[in-house]
């Protein structure tokens, strides 16, 4: 009986952080829409301005699949739609042709910078802080 109990707590406790998930998410979008972003969108800026915080310099999209929810294909097509809109730049790697880099455009960073807080304010709203 104790198994279950904790496991039914556990149950809930995923159950819970989902559903806190999915709420902040929504509220983020909702946030950022007027400014022609969703949440994935600012991850992604947001990612790249923390990864690559110097103008000009670039990150290999490789490494920004650990650090999003995506997948590496969903991640493709959002930076193929980010560069489409002038917020991004991608580059052939010279050193690996596999290899893509990719960095916040001038336009890109100043977005961010514009909408970093209105998802911050979303963040300290839905997680209590």
């Amino acid at each position: 009986m104790a198994a279950k109990t904790a496991g039914t707590r556990l149950e809930e406790q995923w159950r819970n952080i989902l559903s806190v998930h999915a709420r902040t998410m929504c509220e983020i979008d909702r946030a950022l829409h007027p400014h022609g972003l969703c949440a994935s969108d600012f991850e992604v800026l947001d990612v790249l301005a923390s990864a690559a915080p110097e103008e000009g310099r670039q990150c290999r999209v490789q490494n920004l699949v650990g650090r999003l929810h995506l997948s590496q294909s969903a991640l493709s097509r959002l930076i193929a739609r980010l560069e489409k809109d002038g917020l991004v730049e991608r580059s052939v790697c010279a050193e690996d042709r596999r290899g893509v880099w990719v960095a916040l455009t001038r336009k890109g960073r100043d977005l961010h910078a514009q909408v970093l807080p209105l998802q911050r304010a979303v963040l300290a709203r839905m997680l209590g802080e």
